[in-house]
């Protein structure tokens, strides 16, 4: 018995062992691999500890404190963004003591758990102690505001609902914000310089100002204050103020937990500043101008250990330095002072100044609503098809949850039923239902290459012709499809060719984007969470058009019998179409709609703020899916800098700064359909009959029957 106890324990620890001699193996490919060093077997005064690093959130303190006990350490350097540290004790017995009782042993850390994994080596890497400069005209000053007025400027904040229309307070995605003066407008990334808001700059502030007038740091008041409020983990992408709406000097005054601003320069130098708590930035000329700033969203910082609340650049990661350590975030509170510009920017950087800039860019040359078959073919090729062969792979990395109502049909399909999508975009609808047979099509080669990469059955084809035989279908699919097509017989015969394709008593389901976007007192999640004035459904006149639609109170269910009540027509000026303001409600039933193309560089927040050419293009295909599927793209593209892609860190949100980062726009044409209008079209086909409609997250939809 004694011996198969002894035998168990044995083969256990070998596995324990094995394990360990696995990962020193993996840890040791990494090191060579990151640092060029490799390891040893014989026992040496250094080692390298594998997932002790600052890139697994393990601080300098933890880590010290374990290795503390088994000896006194000479030196311990953790390199930023790295999992593993390197660790040199006094001597030799030290480090074999280590090895031998960490080796696969747990360190809690404050917010997880890592395991260790030591191995010898025989040189650590030398440290540079190469200073960083700040960016030209950038000054940090600690400790500007002492504790007491820190928390008078935090009692002074009022975060009620009730505060909304006084301060123009918003609840971003990744922050909280209140503007005090002027409102700065995200939608155009600007200020409206002749509508001040009820509340000026807190009183609570103007002995910091005065103190800043008086140490010559500003010469004049700012007007315009925008307070954000950051919780653990949130930040904010890089931008850069916008030139025409702020004169130059800006000042952000940091309140509570510190953080870690990063300054990028458009030649791709990166400087990551130390903000502590009750510092106050002062951006002016070249660092205000041309460096974009932003807040990267982590819970913990890498900064330097030697004084915690010291202001410094951190090193990055060709410049290492032993002396750092991992910083907890907690919640931040900016507030951010500037001057409205009221003159256009003359500063010395016209790449990135739109007030420079956007004269240089000639105004596009807008299409017309079609008037014959020629022409509605042509805008369909120029500002759909070609758009979607463009945008293709940005387009499918956004397209990945598939919309639950859409699942439902497919889901409730009989094993072995034939199905066509329509349409089908990246293919993610082509694998919800295993137990049927999907066939997929779209006019987008480029989304066609996606599905086949994914093994899905697919096909190039245009909708309005498929190669496919009548009546071998039990069911079709149609998301954001038909509101591609520029006239009436167009979308009637692309649902038209969808019925051809059922068998009797086979059903298509079809979604089109809908021209309410608010309905039955609920917006659409593409709305922005903005004041109910800006995004009202009343008609109204705006980028030269005017819808003269009068909207029936028809309910819903009685809207497909008759097309008596859709009357809406939506003139345009000139008979141009408008280019539509995303996340904002429809002006006109045909427009253009911005798609911003993003690439690898732009989503890594690297945008550099280079002049990129501005010239014609287009692309190709049908959008797929859900609403965010028909968040829209152009037949231009345009780089404006900040003009129309930067602004500041109390300015911009992380969802549209990014998106405003972007160098190109593509637009895609777009008819909204309105209440009943689907029905309609549906009801004008013989042999079909309207089995339900809804209204879907600002999508019209209706399941439709062959009865013939």
């Amino acid at each position: 018995m004694a011996d198969t106890v002894d035998n168990t324990i044995f083969v256990k620890r070998s596995k324990v062992k094995k394990k360990i001699l696995r990962k020193q193996l993996k840890a040791s490919h990494i090191l060579l691999k990151h640092e060029g060093i490799s390891t040893v077997s014989q026992p040496t005064k250094s080692l390298v500890v594998a997932n002790g690093g600052l890139g697994n959130g393990v601080s300098r303190q933890e880590l010290s404190a374990v290795l503390k006990e088994f000896g006194e350490i000479e030196r311990l350097v953790m390199p930023p963004q790295k999992p593993y540290a390197f660790v040199t004790y006094r001597s030799e017995a030290g480090a074999q003591k280590a090895h031998a009782q960490l080796n696969g042993k747990s360190l809690k850390c404050e917010d997880n758990v890592v395991t260790l994994y030591l191995s010898y080596v025989q040189s650590v890497p030398c440290e540079e102690a190469e200073s960083l400069s700040l960016p030209v005209g950038l000054t940090l000053l600690d400790s500007f505001v002492s504790p007491e007025e820190e928390a008078l400027l935090l009692a002074a904040l009022d975060w009620s609902p009730g505060n909304d229309e006084v301060t123009a307070q918003k609840a971003m995605k990744h922050r909280r914000v209140k503007h005090y003066g002027f409102e700065f407008r995200y939608d155009n990334n600007n200020v409206d310089k002749d509508k001040p808001l009820p509340a000026g700059i807190p009183a609570e502030c103007l002995p910091i100002l005065e103190r800043c007038l008086s140490n010559q740091i500003i010469d004049i008041l700012p007007d315009q204050l925008t307070v954000n409020q950051y919780e653990s983990g949130q930040g904010i992408p890089p931008h850069i103020d916008t030139h025409s709406a702020f004169e130059e000097t800006i000042l952000s005054l940091s309140l509570g937990a510190q953080t870690v601003m990063d300054f990028r320069h458009p030649d791709g130098g990166l400087v990551a500043l130390v903000l502590p708590g009750r510092s106050l930035l002062v951006m002016k000329g070249e660092s205000r101008y041309l460096w974009t700033h932003g807040i990267t969203p982590r819970k913990c910082d890498v900064v330097p250990s030697c004084d915690p609340q010291s202001s410094a650049p951190v090193p990055t990661d060709n410049q290492t330095q032993s002396r750092l350590t991992l910083s907890r975030r907690g919640t931040r509170t900016s507030f951010t002072f500037r001057r409205i510009r009221h003159e256009p920017c003359r500063c010395g950087f016209p790449s990135v100044c739109d007030s420079q800039r956007v004269s240089a860019v000639p105004e596009p040359s807008l299409p017309s609503l079609p008037t014959c078959h020629a022409d509605a073919a042509h805008l369909e090729k120029e500002y759909v098809h070609r758009v979607y062969n463009s945008i293709a792979p940005h387009f499918s990395s956004t397209r990945h949850s598939p919309w639950p109502r859409v699942c439902h049909f497919l889901s409730s399909l009989p094993p072995g039923s034939m199905v066509a999508d329509v349409g089908c975009g990246n293919g993610k609808y082509l694998s919800v239902n295993p137990e049927v047979i999907a066939v997929g099509c779209d006019r987008s080669s480029a989304l066609i290459q996606i599905c086949a990469e994914r093994g899905f059955q697919v096909f190039v084809s245009d909708a309005l012709m498929l190669p496919l035989h009548s009546a071998s279908f039990d069911a079709c699919i149609s998301i954001a499809v038909i509101h591609h097509f520029s006239t009436q017989e167009r979308r009637l015969a692309a649902v038209r060719e969808l019925v051809r394709l059922l068998k009797p008593g086979g059903q298509a389901l079809i979604y089109v984007w809908a021209y309410e976007q608010e309905y039955n007192k609920q917006r659409s999640k593409y709305l922005k969470e903005q004041s109910k004035e800006k995004y009202s459904m009343t008609n109204s006149t705006s980028n030269g058009t005017q819808d003269l639609c009068e909207r029936s109170s028809q309910p819903l269910e009685d809207k497909h019998n008759s097309g008596e009540n859709i009357q809406c027509v939506s003139k345009l000026a000139d008979g141009k179409l408008s280019i539509h303001t995303n996340r904002t409600a429809f002006k006109s039933q045909d427009l253009l709609v911005p798609w911003h193309l993003k690439d690898e560089k732009i989503q890594r927040g690297e945008y550099s703020g280079e002049n990129l050419e501005y010239k014609a293009s287009s692309g190709y295909g049908l959008c797929s899916g859900n609403r965010s599927d028909c968040n829209p793209g152009s037949d231009f593209k345009i780089s404006i800098g900040s003009s129309l892609g930067l602004s500041s860190e109390s300015q911009t949100s992380p969802d549209s700064a990014t998106e405003r980062s972007s160098v190109t726009v593509f637009h895609r044409y777009y008819h909204l359909f309105q209440q009943g209008e689907l029905e309609h079209l549906c009801g004008q086909i013989t042999g079909v009959k309207v089995e339900s409609s809804y209204h879907d997250q600002g999508n019209w939809c209706v399941l439709v029957e062959k009865t013939a």
